[in-house]
């Protein structure tokens, strides 16, 4: 049987000049996607126009999005829990990415990663490679 995901989010995919947008949270060493957790009765696809809008103030419509994926592996930074993410591609948004008080740094990154900067597994391992493979990012 199949474990249960400890945590399920939805992640977004932004490219802007060939480079992705990637957040770090308040007190948290890793970078990861622009997105967060699923809540109750929601869809993966409401839950990132949601965070979007409240990390970044950018507006996103649900129809903007295309499906990129879903992932799973052990939470950055959480020993023992598995996160399942699914990944959106942002086709376009209004405003430009500005981080809330929640995101205390965000860089749009290339598939060279920074040796300084951790990126969690599923960008890192996943996400990123398949967005250079397709010609999305350098």
């Amino acid at each position: 049987m199949e474990r249960e995901p400890d945590i399920r989010k939805a992640g977004g995919i932004l490219i802007k000049e060939r480079r992705l947008l990637v957040e770090r949270s308040q007190g948290k060493d890793f970078f990861i996607s622009p997105g967060g957790s699923i809540e109750n009765n929601e869809t993966s696809k409401r839950c990132l126009v949601r965070e979007l809008k409240e990390e970044f103030g950018v507006i996103v419509l649900e129809e903007d999005l295309e499906e990129f994926g879903t992932f799973s592996a052990r939470a950055a930074g959480q020993e023992g829990k598995v996160l399942w993410m699914d990944v959106f591609v942002v086709n376009s948004w209004q405003g430009e990415p500005m981080p809330n008080s929640e995101v205390e740094e965000m860089l749009w990154i290339s598939s060279k990663i920074p040796s300084d900067i951790k990126v969690g597994s599923i960008f890192e391992h996943e996400v990123i490679p398949r967005l250079k493979e397709k010609g999305l990012i350098d």
